[in-house]
């Protein structure tokens, strides 16, 4: 029998949820942004302005250059001063607009509500807002909710987990903002034509779950569509907010290996994603802010804030009141599955979430020592993979281990290394090897 909540593996780090009582702040003293023009998955875009070209808050800077590309819009008002490339923080040399902020924050004549009439309209509005999901992957939206010939989909299921340590900015946006989540989950059902819809939420989020509930149960427009939603507690356990992993735990339903959701009759989407979707809907306003978390044991006041896209990383920090330490180590994400950047001179980006900063004690890695085949490893990975055997493979560029034993099915949740007793870099390791396949293919 099918019980909500139940996955294999899986592990419990401490959760960290230190900023969760903490409201967001809203955050506009910036003096400079600076847009990457690959903000997504997919192509870059294309710079439309030049230097010395006074922009508006909405104004389109980057133009998409492509079907699974999304446009790029100015965060503030103001003059832009520099176009370059620069090396970004995965390795790419990125194209990067500069732009002064003169500090008035005025909206572009164009930021009007879009026209949607139908579900061709309404995609076609995501796309023009510039949404990726607001999880972390990235991956363009309506992309994601163009359902291919032939398949059908049964369930919406609205991630709310957010079961990774330290991040509370999805929890923040279900306590602050119950009514436009409501609102755009119910858009998007009506416009897909979705019977259904879950929010899964850990049940160590409890206000957030009766907070949705309560919203639910208010009498309004779009009481029909209501009624289809329904908030679903799930086991708190890391990776629970993981796709392939919170698809079985409200569902029962197992994505197949290399496989999409849709292939199970899913469509998922992050809790503040479907939020921004009911507030562009209503104001026209294309993506241009991003909420995020700060904490750590490098920051002075940990923090939920909402900045303009583009604001530089040391800026955001200062407005938290600094560093209380010397920074050992700032991730880009959270301590699971976050980045590690290996300068402080970047830009907050659609896909970031939060920044975690830790001083010099809690950075300190252990060296790696020899695996001792006790199958920890295995026993807590949520994809019943063998991390031990990936990673043997990736070090020695074995391609036939590494694809024998579906290296790309792992969905880097870290799990393996947080238990690992022998402090070995699996999942660091595990990520070369995909990319050593994908090469290779």
């Amino acid at each position: 029998m099918f019980r909500p909540g139940r996955f294999s593996g899986g592990v419990h780090p401490k959760s960290h949820k230190n900023t969760d009582a903490y409201p967001t702040v809203h955050l506009d003293d910036f003096t400079q942004i600076r847009l990457p023009m690959s903000m997504h998955v997919g192509p870059p875009c294309t710079p439309v302005v030049k230097v010395g070209d006074r922009v508006k808050v909405g104004q389109l800077v980057g133009q998409a250059t492509g079907p699974l590309a999304v446009p790029i819009h100015s965060s503030v008002s103001g003059q832009v001063t520099a176009i370059r490339w620069e090396t970004f923080v995965d390795g790419r040399s990125v194209e990067v607009v500069q732009i002064e902020s003169d500090g008035l924050y005025s909206h572009a004549e164009s930021v009007l509500p879009p026209i949607v009439t139908d579900r061709e309209s309404f995609l076609q509005a995501l796309q023009d807002s510039g949404l990726v999901g607001l999880g972390g992957a990235g991956f363009p939206t309506h992309r994601k909710l163009r359902i291919p010939e032939g398949k059908q989909v049964e369930y919406l299921l609205i991630n709310a987990a957010e079961c990774e340590p330290y991040i509370t900015a999805d929890f923040r946006q279900c306590a602050e903002h119950p009514d436009e989540i409501i609102a755009g989950i119910a858009l998007v059902m009506r416009y897909l034509a979705i019977p259904q819809a879950i929010i899964g939420i850990e049940d160590n989020k409890p206000l957030a779950a009766r907070l949705l509930k309560d919203e639910l149960a208010r009498p309004g427009d779009g009481l029909a569509l209501k009624t289809a939603i329904r908030v679903q507690l799930l086991k708190t356990v890391y990776p629970q907010g993981a796709e392939r992993v919170l698809i079985h735990s409200l569902t029962g339903r197992t994505v197949p290996s290399g496989g999409l959701p849709i292939d199970v009759g899913v469509v998922m989407l992050n809790v503040s994603t479907v939020r921004f979707i009911a507030k562009y809907i209503k104001t026209g306003m294309p993506l241009v802010r991003k909420h995020l978390t700060l904490d750590g044991s490098g920051i002075k006041k940990p923090c939920n804030v909402s900045v303009p896209i583009g604001a530089m990383i040391p800026d955001v920090i200062a407005h938290a009141g600094g560093n209380a330490l010397a920074a050992g180590k700032i991730i880009m994400g959270s301590s699971m599955m976050g980045v590690a950047l290996d300068r402080l001179d970047l830009p907050v980006i659609k896909q970031n979430n939060m920044i975690l900063v830790f001083d010099s004690c809690e950075a300190n890695l252990p060296g790696e020592s020899q695996c001792i085949h006790c199958g920890r490893c295995v026993r807590v990975c949520p994809m019943r993979l063998l991390p031990y055997a990936l990673d043997d493979g990736a070090r020695r560029q074995d391609l036939g281990q590494l694809q024998a034993n579906h290296v790309q099915d792992c969905i880097e949740c870290g799990c393996c290394t947080y238990v690992c007793p022998a402090k070995k870099f699996l999942v660091q390791n595990i990520r070369a090897g995909k990319v050593q396949v994908r090469q290779a293919n």
